[in-house]
C-alpha cells in the first residue's frame, strides 16, 4: 500500500484515491490572443520530463476533490513533499551550471 499525504484533508490516504494531472507551475501566456502558434504549442503540449525531482499537479479524486502539488523523485517514485496549489515548493532540484 502506497500512501499520499493530502494537504487539504491533512491525512495520508491510499494512492488509488489520487490522480496525477501533469507538471505543476505551468505559466499561462499573459496575452494568449496575441501569442504565436509556437508559443501556444509550447504552453499546451511541451512539458519537462526530468530524471530526479519533479513538481506535479495531483487531485484527490476520491476524497476532497481538491488539487495540490507533489514534489516527487521520478527515479525512486519517492514523494518528497505535498503542498497546496499557489504555495511554493520547499524542496527543489539543484540548478545545473
Amino acid at each position: 500500500m502506497f500512501l499520499i499525504y493530502c494537504p487539504h484533508c491533512e491525512e495520508h490516504r491510499e494512492e488509488e484515491e489520487f490522480h496525477a494531472k501533469g507538471q505543476a507551475h505551468i505559466a499561462r501566456p499573459l496575452d494568449p490572443d496575441n501569442c504565436t502558434d509556437e508559443e501556444w504549442a509550447q504552453f499546451l503540449y511541451f512539458r519537462d520530463n526530468p530524471r530526479g525531482l519533479h513538481h506535479e499537479l495531483w487531485v484527490h479524486a476520491s476524497g476532497c476533490r481538491k488539487f495540490f502539488n507533489i514534489t516527487r523523485d521520478t527515479q525512486s517514485y519517492e514523494i518528497k513533499e505535498t503542498y497546496k496549489v499557489g504555495e511554493q515548493p520547499g524542496v527543489t532540484a539543484a540548478k545545473s551550471a
